[in-house]
């Protein structure tokens, strides 16, 4: 599934941008997002830097679960452990504890798969030459949200063939006189508002995320080497944050793999309760 998502995600082709390097200081813009292509330039398969990153994130996934998989022991090595850690975590703290035992297990492949690729895409943000997290291009946020979109709604419709759409549109004990107010709401909150906000949450703080940290480094760069004197100074400022700011970011990107894993069983959770 990973490697399907990628796969799709790297066809959304994007846009080129430069900056400028005339001595005065440029503050990040959001062309940091849209690199130069760098790879087979000129035909259907050009790859630029976040492109490149999607395929390194896939091969570093396929990588490290096959490693650590391939020879299971009665007792765990570290890298063992420290896997089976995380499978235990998206199973019983999101799929099991959200859906019980048996719908967990059900939708369990996806929900680890969402919560690994999204981890990994985010943590490329403060991976030294890497420096981007892919998930700030819209492509792999709208592309997981719409599979989880699909992937809700084919569930309550197949649990509730008969309520879903109907309970989802018309909540039982409104009188229907409100319905002409409730019904559109109902509609745009949960089949527009749901998957907008799913796919803006995780790529937004990823945007923010990398320019804050792009102002910070660059404007150290600034102060140490082109402004110098008292004024460089400055530049242990701007350094100390972008420091802090990293491991902040390392916590951000493992709290919006959390926030989307979880939204998606939620919202699963929903399809399939019984008051449909």
């Amino acid at each position: 599934m990973v490697l399907l998502v990628n796969a799709l995600t790297s066809l959304i082709p994007l846009a080129t941008g430069g900056s400028g390097g005339d001595g005065e200081f440029h503050g990040p813009t959001i062309m940091e997002f849209f690199p130069d292509i760098v790879l087979f330039e000129g035909t259907p398969f050009a790859m630029n830097r976040i492109m490149m990153i999607r395929v390194l994130v896939t091969l570093v996934i396929v990588a490290v679960f096959w490693l650590g998989t391939r020879n299971l022991r009665l007792v765990p090595t570290r890298g063992q452990g420290l896997i089976e850690y995380g499978f235990d975590f998206v199973r019983v703290g999101i799929a099991e504890d959200l859906l019980g035992k048996k719908d967990g297990r059900r939708f369990l492949p996806i929900l680890m798969t969402f919560f690994f690729l999204v981890l990994a895409s985010n943590i490329t943000g403060v991976v030294p030459f890497l420096n981007i997290a892919n998930t700030g291009v819209i492509g792999l946020p709208l592309l997981l949200a719409l599979i989880a979109y699909v992937t809700w709604i084919y569930a309550g419709l197949k649990k509730h063939p008969g309520t879903f759409l109907k309970n989802a549109l018309f909540p039982p004990g409104v009188p229907p006189a409100l319905y002409i107010i409730v019904t559109p709401i109902e509609f745009i909150s949960t089949f527009i508002v749901r998957p907008v906000t799913h796919t803006l949450r995780l790529m937004m703080n990823m945007v923010v995320g990398h320019l804050l940290l792009v102002l910070f480094f660059s404007a150290t760069h600034f102060f140490f080497f082109t402004v110098g004197g008292g004024l460089g100074l400055f530049g242990v400022g701007t350094l100390a944050f972008g420091v802090a700011f990293s491991f902040f970011e390392i916590l951000v990107a493992v709290l919006q793999a959390y926030v989307f894993t979880i939204l998606t069983a939620v919202y699963l959770q929903l399809a399939l309760a019984e008051d449909h």
